[in-house]
């Protein structure tokens, strides 16, 4: 077996945090790191694939949070990078609700329905604990096909009317689906090519190892080890780990010693969300594509079931792409059976809104994102229950061990510029404190065993006085050793 491969630092994953957390070292003179990929690619969750003649994104589709009093960072890079990106507007989608026989609920009704469930959602908020009495839990619990419609919109898409979220707080309340070609990804092969070698268009840089999934991190005070499942051991002083929460929750990467029961118990309180975009390629358009059409609503007896549906027409024109948006428990279910089982459930429910005589699809794409061993959910989320010192315990390094991602970005936890800002480049920035301040410890400490020494070399009757005068501090106790003139090896280990 080879010997193990020697570095300054590890980071295992090379998403968004891991690609701007290497970044941010190789800018401050840690270009002794390798990166440590299980996919053959570059971008963790970000991730397109060409689908019906044009590019859609699997993972992370928006930029969100732009047009506010502070840049978005990841706005800025798109700008600067030139990426297509389309305005998404939600606010007209609680107008678009098509029940069961395909009649668009009236807009009172609708926003009489959306109004309260807002108003439910705060009082429930602003308990202490979270929860209701039983009366006044039966009372507020969505019931009707139209109520749990709008429960999963208002909840499963974050529309901040509820709680303040500091992404849209920060940033501003804009959306922006990226309709590029090049994919969001394009952002992430940017950055990495600020730091790492490339050679036509591609990254050809050594220290960017693809394919390399990791299965065991033995850490202690001297270092760390770690080692991957084709047997590839690799050695650091530190490493750093941009793997996803639920990677973190699984059995994927075993630590040797486990980490302590504070930082196990945190990881595990956090929320894995499931957030599963489902393509369907048509050969024509049948659906309305007027002004705020993107986004329409079915409301099932089943909440989440085909709930969230958006055309496509605005980012590719032409395109005659739908695509319909599950989570969680939908999430997984569908995952678990074949594609032709979902196109079946999803023709039925178009039909159910369009009528019987609309076309089928004649493609589908359904991500996988639960079932991926290497990301197990899509992002991360924090139960309101969920106190401040659990997110600090979540990032809190152990020993040579630190934590990088989303899920580690106190304001900003579930969008790409979490992992990129807050996590990816805090994280480095906090290594780079660390090893600082080791570099510091081994120089006092080194200053301090010299000490005696020197004081020795002083006082001994050496022929070469003028010749020891002129050696480097640093470099007495080795000649003093090689002299053999005085027995100090004991000493100088």
């Amino acid at each position: 077996m080879d010997s193990p491969t020697r570095c300054s630092v590890i980071i295992v994953g090379a998403g968004a945090s891991g690609i701007s957390a290497a970044k941010v070292l190789a800018e401050n003179g840690v270009t002794d790191l390798v990166i440590l990929e299980a996919s053959d690619r570059i971008g963790g969750r970000v991730r397109k694939e060409n689908f019906g003649g044009v590019s859609v994104e699997l993972g992370a589709g928006w930029i969100a949070g732009v047009g506010g009093k502070e840049p978005n960072p990841v706005w800025e890079l798109a700008s600067k990078s030139g990426l297509r990106t389309c305005f998404s507007d939600y606010s007209n989608a609680r107008y678009n609700i098509y029940d069961r026989s395909g009649k668009i609920v009236p807009s009172s009704i609708a926003a009489d329905s959306y109004k309260k469930a807002v108003d439910s959602a705060i009082r429930k908020l602003n308990t202490q604990d979270g929860a209701f009495s039983s009366i006044t839990e039966t009372r507020s619990s969505p019931k009707s096909p139209i109520e749990l419609a709008i429960d999963f919109i208002l909840h499963d898409f974050e529309m901040a009317e509820v709680e303040p979220i500091s992404t849209y707080l920060d940033y501003g309340d804009r959306e922006f689906l990226v309709a590029d070609e090049r994919g969001y990804e394009f952002l992430l092969y940017k950055l990495a090519e600020t730091f790492l070698f490339t050679s036509e268009g591609e990254i050809a840089d050594p220290r960017l190892k693809l394919n390399k999934v990791v299965r065991e991190l033995q850490h202690s005070r001297n270092g760390v080890t770690v080692t991957a499942e084709d047997g590839c051991v690799y050695e650091a002083n530190y490493v750093i780990l941009s793997v996803s929460i639920g990677v973190l929750q699984s059995d994927l990467i075993s630590f040797r010693p486990p980490l302590p029961r504070w930082k196990t118990e945190a990881i595990e309180k956090c929320d894995v969300i499931v957030y599963t975009k489902i393509f369907l390629k048509f050969p024509h358009k049948f659906w309305p594509c007027g002004p705020g059409q993107e986004f329409f609503i079915y409301a099932h007896e089943r909440r989440g079931y085909y709930t969230f549906w958006q055309h496509m027409e605005n980012a590719y024109p032409g395109s005659n792409i739908l695509v319909v948006t599950l989570t969680n428990g939908e999430s997984k279910r569908v995952e678990a059976q074949s594609n032709q089982e979902t196109l079946k459930e999803a023709m039925e429910v178009l039909r159910d809104m369009f009528g019987p005589n609309i076309p089928n699809a004649i493609d589908i794409l359904v991500p996988r994102w639960w079932s991926n061993r290497f990301q197990r959910g899509s992002y991360s989320n924090y139960p309101i229950v969920s106190s401040y010192q659990d997110v600090q315990y979540v990032k809190a390094p152990v020993g040579r061990v630190f934590f990088t991602g989303e899920h580690t970005s106190e304001n900003f936890s579930g969008f790409v510029h979490g992992g990129y800002l807050t996590a990816g480049i805090d994280t480095s920035k906090a290594l780079l404190e660390e090893i600082r301040k080791e570099n510091k410890r081994e120089s006092d400490s080194q200053a301090f065993l010299l000490e005696p020494l020197l004081a020795l070399t002083g006082s001994l009757a050496l022929t070469q006085t003028d010749s020891v005068s002129t050696l480097h501090k640093c470099d007495i106790p080795t000649q003093l050793f090689l002299s053999s003139n005085v027995g100090l090896s004991e000493a100088i280990l």
